[in-house]
C-alpha cells in the first residue's frame, strides 16, 4: 500500500519550495475571498501574487474542497 500524496496536496512541496511560503499562507489567502468561485480565485492567485496557473488551481481545489466538508 502506498502513502503517496494524491490530488491538490502533491503539488504542496512544490507550491512551498517555490514561492517560499507555507502552503498555510496561500490557504489564508483563499480563504478571504468569500463569494468568489473557483476560477476567480484562481485568476486572482495568478495576477496578484504571481501563482502558476496549476499551482493556484491545486490551492484552490484543496481549499475549496475542505470548506465544502
Amino acid at each position: 500500500m502506498s502513502d503517496k500524496v494524491k490530488g491538490p496536496a502533491s503539488y504542496f512541496p512544490s507550491i512551498e519550495r517555490t514561492y517560499g511560503r507555507p502552503v498555510r499562507h496561500w490557504l489564508d489567502l483563499i480563504a478571504g475571498q468569500t463569494g468568489k468561485k473557483h476560477m476567480e480565485i484562481v485568476s486572482w492567485l495568478k495576477e496578484s501574487h504571481n501563482l502558476g496557473h496549476g499551482h493556484a488551481n491545486a490551492l484552490v481545489a484543496h481549499a475549496l474542497s475542505k470548506k465544502g466538508s
